[in-house]
């Protein structure tokens, strides 16, 4: 019985804190997360003449990257203290599972949504994500672009990409995910959160290197808020994340629950 009342006590706790993410809906997110998201646009033509500048400081535009290889899309701002460095670790991650490699299969673009971003802050995550994943060639297929906030504007609208920045803390409020674009500049498929799985992203990058479109997927947003001065930490916001773990947890202990019940009664039978 000892077991079942600790395991009972778990339950209880669970629910206990599965029920504010239930409760939490769009209604009830922080001012400074009303309208951020990832809205899918697939198929959705990205404006490939816009102007933006790489990591040496020099002026280019999207149409320089497109034309013969699908490329992965990775919308960050480099001064981002939390949300956006999980994000690019998790695309690292998964291009370092791939057989694929970057600038032979595919190119990867980080592009900043803050115009106050500058070359030397790409250089820098640059050197470092370049240095990690280590393959050769990846210097020359792995760019990290800075913009003007037209430039900025107009990207992230093509591709469904909504943030909002609060000026007293000077921070962004957004979420977390990737997209694949083909090598003609159309949106092909979307990766939410922060972990994207290897075989799924090899097939996306197969699928839009032939301009196929993939398909909607389901939307389970991360964001990264910004920081609150009453609160003194930096806050993660999960929508669905927390409902689709907490009801996880629950049925894992349920199934553990049933299992010792059975055990049990086999000792007494």
């Amino acid at each position: 019985m000892r077991k079942q009342t600790i395991v009972a006590f778990t339950i209880a706790m669970t629910l206990a804190a599965a029920a504010p993410a239930r409760a939490e809906g769009p209604r009830q997110l922080p001012p400074q997360l009303l309208g951020v998201g990832i809205v899918q646009k697939l198929n959705a033509q990205v404006p490939l003449d816009l102007p933006f500048v790489d990591e040496d400081g020099r002026t280019v535009k999207l149409g320089d990257y497109f034309g013969k290889k699908p490329v992965v899309l990775s919308l960050i701002y480099y001064a981002c203290p939390m949300l956006c460095t999980t994000s690019e670790n998790g695309l690292l991650d998964a291009v370092k599972q791939l057989k694929f490699d970057v600038g032979k299969e595919f190119e990867i673009l980080t592009v900043s949504f803050d115009p106050n971003d500058k070359p030397m802050n790409a250089t820098s995550k640059k050197s470092v994500y370049v240095g990690l994943y280590g393959r050769p060639g990846a210097e020359k297929a792995w760019h990290f672009l800075t913009g003007s906030q037209e430039s900025i504007s107009r990207l992230t609208d093509a591709v469904g990409f909504h943030y909002n920045y609060d000026e007293t803390t000077e921070q962004f409020a957004h979420a977390a995910g990737i997209m694949v674009i083909t090598p003609e500049g159309r949106v092909s498929h979307y990766f939410y959160g922060i972990h994207y799985p290897a075989g799924d992203l090899r097939l996306a990058l197969v699928e839009s290197s032939n301009n196929k479109i993939g398909n909607p997927v389901d939307a389970v947003l991360l964001y990264c808020s910004q920081y609150n001065p009453a609160v003194g930490k930096y806050g993660l916001v999960i929508s669905r994340v927390l409902q689709l773990a907490g009801l996880v947890t629950i049925l894992s202990i349920g199934t553990l629950v049933f299992v010792l019940v059975r055990a049990e009664r086999r000792v007494h039978t």
